[in-house]
């Protein structure tokens, strides 16, 4: 009988250990950390942004004895802003890396076609950029996506109130990208005029091989729009601003954020700086002792960074670092690398002292996007760097 027990109990000791394997990790493994995000193309300098957040925390993550043990480590797919390549991408990471979470979706087409093959395999994803409303407002449950990002309905209501608020909009148009992103913010945008009794000019769309864009402009210009709103990625807004400059037509453009997510000012021209559109973040103005330290950690890992001006998109840097430390209090709470577990983690965050703001239960109750309008701030290019609008700017 003794023997039968101590068999009983050695088979006990070996499942438990099995299962640790599962959901925890030993002191010389790492707990590897996906990211699918455009690191080639139009859009890479905001992929190398988001790396750039995500490295900085997993850094400090790792000084202070990483997490369940283990140290971090990131594990970084390019998906050249492509739906195929990021689903492959995905798969590559979840299936073969094993990673205990995933970030990604600078694209908003991009982030939707991976949402389904992490629901499928239970892996958190953490979204630091795209925007569409849809992505966690998914009908899923469980629902396995949380961002650290703007929000395409909250982003539509600031882009009108800010065109009213700073160029006095009366009639504006809308000129969208044609694409699941586009659509999110034709629907957003449309209510938000409707909430103000604003009429629009007309809604013209474009296609991310455009390069002649003189027909939708200048039917909304023939429609008398006093300023436009627009929504696309960083290739086809620097299209509309060229289009514009031949035209010669100095209208107003207030942005969603795709502007800040490349090359736009060396695509875009003279008339780049013109363009005012929205971020979640800027290192310039008065910073918090927080904020005062990652800037400073920032400098020392990357030497083309010297000022405040130099790191471009913001944005991307910001919501990939606080998404980052969200997510290490995730897997904390968790206790494991179960991604049920960490996914209900996400519930039971109390507070974070961030870079972007003090959250407070920030995905509790359902609640899937930890940032709201109250986040939001508006820039533009100065000398190829984005820097904060004036606000004492008539």
């Amino acid at each position: 009988m003794n023997e039968q027990l101590s068999r009983r109990s050695a088979l006990a000791i070996v499942l438990a250990s099995l299962g640790a394997g599962l959901t925890g990790c030993e002191r010389s493994q790492e707990i590897k950390i996906g990211l699918v995000t455009a690191l080639s193309g139009h859009s890479a300098k905001s992929g190398e942004a988001l790396s750039r957040g995500l490295l900085l925390a997993i850094d400090e993550i790792n000084s202070r004895g990483g997490l369940l043990g283990c140290k971090l480590s990131l594990v970084s797919r390019d998906d050249q802003s492509d739906v195929g390549r990021g689903v492959i991408a995905a798969r590559e990471l979840i299936y073969k890396e094993n990673v205990a979470a995933l970030f990604g979706g600078l694209d908003t087409p991009v982030a939707r076609a991976i949402i389904p093959i992490v629901s499928a395999a239970k892996k958190p994803f953490i979204i630091p950029w795209a925007a569409g409303t849809a992505i966690t407002r998914n009908g899923l449950k469980p629902n396995f996506v949380f961002r650290v990002s703007a929000v395409d309905e909250e982003v539509d209501q600031a882009m009108v109130d800010f065109a009213v608020a700073k160029y006095g909009a009366r009639r504006p148009g809308l000129i969208l990208i044609n694409n699941p992103w586009g659509q999110s913010n034709e629907k957003g945008l449309k209510a938000a005029l409707a909430s103000r009794a604003m009429p629009m000019a007309g809604v013209e769309h474009l296609e991310m091989s455009d390069v002649d864009l003189s027909r939708q402009l200048g039917r909304l210009r023939s429609a008398k729009a006093d300023s436009l709103l627009l929504v696309a990625p960083v290739g086809p807004s620097a299209q509309v601003v060229r289009a514009l400059d031949q035209m010669r037509w100095e209208v107003p453009v207030v942005s969603h954020w795709g502007p800040a997510g490349g090359r736009f000012q060396e695509l875009a021209g003279a008339r780049a700086s013109t363009v005012k559109f929205i971020q979640t973040y800027s290192f310039f103005g008065s910073q918090s002792p927080a904020q005062t330290r990652v800037f400073a950690a920032l400098k020392a890992k990357y030497p083309d960074i010297r000022g405040p001006e130099d790191v471009t998109p913001a944005v991307g840097v910001a919501n990939a670092y606080d998404a980052m430390h969200l997510t290490a209090l995730a897997i904390k709470a968790a206790g494991s690398l179960d991604g049920d577990a960490i996914r209900r983690g996400f519930g039971s965050i109390s507070e974070y002292d961030g870079l972007i703001k003090f959250y407070r239960h920030p995905f509790a109750d359902g609640q899937h996007d930890a940032l709201g309008r109250t986040d939001y701030i508006w820039a533009e290019f100065r000398e190829n760097r984005i820097m904060p609008v004036s606000t004492t700017e008539s």
